[in-house]
């Protein structure tokens, strides 16, 4: 009995979904659960109907995005507030939201802001600006509507973080688009055989990986001031 006293009391773990393996690497910790889609919709959709709802307490959308909003530059933190999708729009929970929105800034800016959700790959300025005049989003990312659907389902808290790395008027190279693994690992071999069919995207590339790098750091600097999921917890109290 007294073990079963101790299970019931344990708490539950945040549930972290992201869409790359670096992204996962930074989130783990403590009291979290991580997942990593591949950016790929469908894997996470199936990866979240694995899960057993009443085995976490929170959802948590983490990672990089790409912006929609001029004034965004990358590396700049993104606090949602809602998302919105084709199918739907999700309040991100405000108690948990409004705790990571909270935190001292550091070297990267904060802001609250729309997340779009998409099913492809956004990656040209001008796909960017016709994704923001319809929807109203500041930045896209491809995994963040599927958890909050997830959580809505599930009446679980929601929130997410994202760190914009392409700014709204860097086109994404076709290249850096086509090169994830099934586990979300970058294909090195693609992208060189990618470079030596259009070498004329080298000037992207290199610009994209230098947002990229900058978006990672933000994310790890922001993670590293997040203990756990004790954060998370104090904001589900006051929900």
């Amino acid at each position: 009995m007294a073990v079963e006293d101790a299970a019931q009391q344990t708490e539950k773990p945040v549930l972290i979904v992201t869409g790359l393996k670096q992204e996962a690497r930074i989130a783990a910790g403590p009291g979290l659960t991580v997942i990593c889609s591949s950016s790929n919709p469908v894997q996470l959709r199936e990866m979240m109907m694995s899960f057993d709802p009443a085995s976490i307490s929170g959802i948590v959308s983490f990672g990089v995005a790409g912006g929609l909003s001029p004034k965004l530059r990358s590396g700049d933190i993104v606090i949602a507030s809602e998302i919105v999708a084709s199918k739907g729009r999700w309040l991100a929970a405000e108690g948990l939201s409004q705790a990571l929105y909270g935190l001292p800034e550091g070297e990267h800016r904060i802001v609250r802001g729309i997340l779009a959700g998409v099913e492809e790959v956004v990656l040209g300025s001008k796909a960017k600006a016709a994704l923001r005049a319809t929807t109203g989003a500041d930045a896209v990312d491809m995994e963040s509507h599927i958890a909050a659907r997830y959580a809505e389902q599930h009446s679980l808290p929601f929130a997410a973080l994202r760190v914009i790395s392409d700014p709204a008027h860097r086109a994404l190279p076709e290249i850096a688009a086509a090169a994830l693994k099934a586990n979300g690992d970058v294909d090195v071999w693609k992208v060189m055989r990618g470079i030596a069919r259009r070498p004329s995207q080298i000037r992207a590339l290199v610009h994209s990986g230098r947002d990229f790098n900058r978006a990672l750091r933000g994310l790890r600097s922001y993670r590293s001031r997040l203990d756990g999921a004790s954060s998370f917890r104090v904001a589900e109290a006051a929900e």
